[in-house]
């Protein structure tokens, strides 16, 4: 299995900057390796203060479901099939994040960690960590 080194993680780190950057959304942004650990990370000026915990709680539910945040808000809705999943980690100290700004890294088709962004609109984070992990994938 391929894994997200630290260059590569600061490749996605810059790439999410300038994204950021352009869209006026200073943030968090966590990269972290298949088996979900933290391998890079920055805090943007101005970016909140809770932004940090939140981006790697988006990294780290984005490898563990291998899928973009943002395609689980709506299964985790009172009546919904996968409703409680966001909480289901509480008990080990590790939340489900299920609002934009997590998104898994794939490379070769295989997805080797994620990118967590948190500081904007839940829409401007998904635009910045795909800019992160689109600049590794291909």
């Amino acid at each position: 299995m391929s894994n997200v080194t630290l260059e590569m993680a600061q490749k996605a780190i810059d790439a999410a900057i300038a994204k950021a950057i352009e869209i006026g959304s200073p943030s968090s942004i966590a990269v972290i390796d298949a088996g979900r650990e933290l391998v890079g990370f920055a805090r943007m000026d101005g970016a909140l203060l809770a932004s940090v915990q939140i981006s790697q709680a988006k990294a780290y539910t984005a490898r563990s479901l291998n899928a973009a945040t943002q395609d689980y808000g709506a299964f985790v809705q009172p009546g919904a099939p996968l409703f409680g999943l966001d909480v289901a980690h509480m008990a080990i100290g590790k939340p489900l994040i299920t609002f934009g700004g997590g998104v898994p890294i794939t490379v070769n088709g295989e997805v080797i960690g994620a990118v967590g962004v948190a500081g904007g609109y839940p829409d401007q984070d998904h635009e910045v960590a795909s800019a992160g992990a689109a600049a590794l994938e291909g």
